[in-house]
């Protein structure tokens, strides 16, 4: 399969039904969040810095989504949060959540210092030292960071 990673100008022309319906039956609700915030204008990753982007199997499908976004847990501006990442069952070890990941760090790199996130999920906490973060205990809200460059 090819996977196309490519940055999302605008999320009200993305079909992301798929992505939310999976994410909520996982038990995840920061895919509804991430339309609703869109939505209501309150998060459209257009401050310096962030950057919305997808990966789609083929023209159509979306099989992941992710975001960097300025962290709104600290007055650091050199600092960069990973929001709203996902992968549909189907696509993952597959190396989509790598190739998004690798693409929202380098997107980063030209803007923050550091990226921070925070899961609760042992999966995604392999996932993401496996790729280059640490884990963390300095703040609740963070569990892993990447310092850049």
């Amino acid at each position: 399969m090819t996977f196309k990673v490519q940055r999302i100008e605008d999320l009200k022309k993305v079909d992301v039904s798929q992505l939310v319906t999976e994410s909520e039956e996982e038990g995840y609700r920061f895919l509804t969040r991430l339309v609703n915030d869109y939505e209501d204008g309150s998060n459209t990753f257009n401050k310096n810095g962030e950057a919305l982007y997808g990966v789609w199997e083929g023209p159509e499908k979306l099989v992941a989504i992710g975001g960097i976004s300025q962290n709104p847990y600290t007055e650091n501006k050199d600092e960069a949060r990973l929001k709203r990442f996902y992968t549909l069952g189907d696509a993952r070890r597959q190396g989509v959540g790598s190739q998004l990941l690798s693409e929202l760090v380098n997107h980063a790199k030209g803007n923050f210092k550091k990226i921070t996130c925070r899961t609760e999920s042992a999966k995604a906490d392999a996932f993401y030292r496996a790729n280059g973060f640490e884990e963390t205990h300095d703040t609740p809200e963070t569990t892993h960071v990447m310092k850049l460059g």
